[in-house]
């Protein structure tokens, strides 16, 4: 395989409206992991047929499905980013650059809204106190939770992230922490998701409420 070449997992569950936009902006040289986590709409099937990888995991949450792609990938650097369509695959492209430059061990994005109403509020506060929180504990100069991240596989698998659901991202920079990490963040563009597909976090106080009690398991 290209040493270049990066695997990207795209975690999913009912984005077969997004796929589309998605994976038209993968990278030469890229490969493409989409994780089914218990979709309804065919998403897996529209992956196929774009030609993206397709892997199915059944337990359901966000860290269950990462985890699934991050076992599944093969290239030496892995990237993650949601299927949704609100960031760039391309952003991805200079992170890995930094990456593979061995200056840093991790690139991760900070959303950037491109418009009104792309970032509920209480979405929005519960990632700044969080990141405020990651910050004070572990140095990392960071503003978002990694919503997209890039590192080498290996360095991400010895971490050994235990959380299934929500808590995995912060579970990932805790860890990170510990293990000496350097980390670089990213300003990366936030637009809304494709439209015929629903948030399963930021799309209601409710989903909101549940990522912070995810969050709370992984701080005990």
């Amino acid at each position: 395989m290209d040493p270049s070449s990066c695997d990207v997992v795209i975690p999913c569950r009912d984005e077969a409206a997004a796929l589309p936009f998605v994976l038209a902006e993968v990278p030469p040289g890229w490969r493409a992991i989409v994780v089914d986590n218990g979709s309804r709409d065919g998403t897996a099937d529209v992956a196929r047929s774009l030609g993206a990888s397709v892997v199915d995991e059944a337990q359901p949450g966000y860290g269950a499905a990462v985890h699934a792609g991050v076992l599944a990938a093969e290239a030496e650097f892995v990237a993650v980013i949601d299927g949704d369509a609100s960031m760039r695959l391309t952003d991805l492209v200079p992170m890995l650059e930094l990456v593979q430059s061995g200056e840093v061990t991790m690139a991760v994005g900070r959303r950037r809204p491109i418009g009104r109403g792309v970032w509920p509020w209480h979405a929005r506060l519960g990632t700044q106190l969080l990141a405020t929180w990651i910050r004070r504990r572990s140095e990392f100069p960071i503003h978002d939770l990694a919503p997209m991240r890039v590192c080498r596989r290996e360095d991400l698998l010895a971490l050994a992230v235990e959380d299934r659901r929500f808590g995995y991202p912060l579970e990932l920079m805790l860890r990170a922490s510990r293990a000496g990490w350097t980390v670089r963040e990213f300003d990366v563009a936030y637009d809304r998701r494709a439209a015929g597909t629903k948030s399963k976090v930021s799309g209601s106080v409710r989903g909101t409420a549940r990522v912070v009690q995810d969050f709370a398991k992984v701080l005990r």
